[in-house]
């Protein structure tokens, strides 16, 4: 009988498989040490409130001194987070995180004053002070801040809309409690007895090859869900029209302006990318019947679109053989980013595998301090950690590079330009283990997942994109949202996205009524912008040469240095153009048939 190998609690793993956060603090004492001086500074902070804008030496003082602040709070914070991470039930790791977050607050209270003033100070002398060459390091910060000029209330009226802040989160977190606490989804017998239907447990079930234990979780699933479908549409109509009230009162033309806004991204990239991959929904509906086809179904339903097409691939890749295939599916980037990326993963970087108490998953922490953190559950016989790898050690180096080229006040990157870095070395690692295949059959296996993933962000999250538009253009053009006005808008995109294949149940159209994601609008669409962002400068490097690479690695160095669009622009991608994800659909498309071709169908 193979032995359990058993979860080592975190004093058990060797200092070589931990990532190291002296380049934060040396250690515990110097932390607390840090956070002293934080509230130090704390104390000291309402004391440039009246001197700010008296001169252009008292303005420089004050926003050197909210910078050293700044850099100070984030490594206290990271620190702090990143031990929380590493054993959740470290309370004294919790404790010092909770007081950690306890001084944050505070110091924010203090710095409140501080956005408000900037914006009020007169127009000529911010303007003077940004032609003084010692301001140059804050040049792209306060360019930024005093965009919001024009957004800008009263001193009063920001303060009754600050006071709001607490209430606002109420349809947003009644959705999470409803959903994460409330809802019992009960049981489903299974070969191997009951098994417990939940939020988390949901994904395996659809992920089961056998179609009838499929069918009777969706049913159940979405049973409970609807039992609760008017609360459900009341509360994402409430956060639709805080939406729009916010957009009122702050001057924008629509809440989508006003979510568009701080990245400076035109309305007219949402725009192209819905009508781009409407135009390009055969190739999505060619792919539903391929898979109808290998599961040998003559009707395609909802609960068949998440089990794996084919057999994962077969792999056993140590923590250093990752690395070693990740190296070499990036040597396209040239040596210095190959290097410098292995460096970290063997070194300080990465905490590598489970351990008991660590949180589950994977992310990138990267900051201005230290090195750009990577949390692992890295296991040897799933090859989707070595994309994992990949796509994580391409938000850190990105990261790395950013903090390197900018201030701290403009250093960090936006959420628009996030996913692109990882997403692209995905697309390389791809490319690498699908050259190196042995046969076709372990092609193919890599194909169909490449298909699931790019349909998950290019295809799905742009649906979600569409329905978040109806939705509030619903409301903006005085149309009630109601349970039935939101599940009829949902089943069209449903019925819109899936094709002719797909038979819906009745029940299907709740699913746009659980998706957390709604609650921070016109988010979603950023996931698909960056898998087309990344898959067009992948084959332009690819395809290059020096200057593509160059130019891709201009857009790491920007950082928060330039807009989004702008920093793309400068890689080499336009994503004020439809070209961008009329290109990654394209490539959807020719994937679909390589994979047609090699399963001969």
């Amino acid at each position: 009988m193979t032995e359990t190998k058993k979860i080592p609690v975190r004093s058990e793993v060797p200092v070589e498989d931990r990532w190291d956060l002296s380049g934060l603090f040396a250690d515990r004492s110097a932390w607390e040490k840090g956070l002293g001086r934080m509230k130090e500074m704390g104390a000291g902070i309402a004391s440039f409130g009246n001197s700010m804008g008296t001169s252009a030496d008292a303005f420089l003082k004050t926003l050197a001194f909210f910078a050293e602040y700044g850099l100070l709070d984030e490594r206290l914070g990271s620190y702090a987070h990143l031990r929380v991470t590493q054993d959740e039930g470290d309370a004294s790791a919790r404790g010092d995180f909770d007081r950690y977050i306890a001084a944050a607050t505070q110091g924010q209270a203090a710095w409140a004053w501080f956005v408000p003033a900037v914006q009020a100070l007169p127009e000529d002398f911010v303007e003077s002070c940004l032609a003084d060459p010692r301001f140059a390091e804050y040049r792209v910060f306060l360019s930024k801040l005093l965009r919001f000029r024009p957004h800008v209330l009263s001193e009063p009226e920001e303060r009754l809309l600050a006071l709001q802040a607490e209430s606002n989160r109420t349809a947003q977190e009644t959705f999470g409690i409803l959903t994460n606490v409330d809802l019992d989804f009960g049981t489903i017998d299974t070969p191997q007895g009951p098994a417990p239907l939940t939020q988390s447990t949901f994904s395996s079930f659809m992920r089961n090859p056998d179609r009838d234990l499929r069918k009777r979780a969706y049913q159940r699933f979405y049973e409970v869900y609807g039992q609760h479908r008017n609360t459900l549409a009341s509360l994402y109509s409430g956060s639709v029209k805080l939406d729009k009230y916010q957009a009122q009162v702050r001057h924008y033309e629509c809440a989508r302006d006003m979510a568009l806004f701080p990245d400076d991204v035109p309305s007219a990239v949402y725009d192209n990318l819905v009508a781009t991959v409407n135009a390009n929904l055969p190739a999505l509906h060619e792919y539903y019947d391929l898979r109808a086809s290998i599961l040998g179904l003559d009707e395609l339903r909802h609960y068949d679109v998440y089990v794996p097409l084919l057999p994962a691939a077969k792999a056993h890749h140590s923590y250093g053989e990752a690395v070693d295939i990740v190296s070499e599916a990036l040597a396209p980037l040239g040596p210095e980013y190959v290097s410098t990326l292995r460096k970290g993963l063997l070194g300080g970087w990465v905490d590598r595998y489970e351990n008991k108490g660590k949180r589950s998953g994977a992310f990138s922490a990267g900051g201005y301090s230290g090195e750009p953190y990577i949390l692992l559950n890295y296991k040897e016989d799933v090859l989707r950690d070595v994309f994992t790898l990949a796509h994580e050690g391409g938000h850190s180096m990105h990261s790395w590079f950013s903090a390197r080229n900018n201030p701290f006040l403009c250093y960090s990157y936006t959420i628009f330009e996030a996913e692109v870095a990882s997403t692209f070395n995905e697309e390389l690692v791809f490319k690498y283990l699908y050259d190196h295949a042995p046969d076709d059959t372990q092609r193919a296996s890599l194909l169909a997942d490449r298909l699931d993933d790019m349909l998950a962000t290019l295809y799905r999250q742009t649906m979600f994109a569409e329905f978040e538009m109806r939705s509030h253009a619903m409301l903006e053009a005085d149309e009630p949202l109601t349970v039935d006005s939101l599940r009829g808008e949902y089943r069209m995109l449903l019925e819109k996205y899936f094709g002719p294949r797909m038979r819906f149940e009745e029940l299907s159209d709740i699913e746009g009524l659980r998706i957390p994601h709604f609650y921070n609008a016109f988010y979603v669409y950023k996931y698909s912008t960056g898998i087309s962002a990344s898959i067009a400068l992948a084959d332009r490097v690819l395809s290059g040469g020096t200057r593509e690479r160059d130019d891709y690695f201009a857009f790491l160095k920007s950082g928060g240095s330039r807009f989004p669009i702008e920093a793309l622009k400068v890689a080499g991608v336009d994503m004020s153009t439809p070209a961008p994800v009329q290109a990654a659909c394209g490539k959807f498309a020719a994937n679909v048939k390589e994979l047609k071709r090699l399963l001969k169908r």
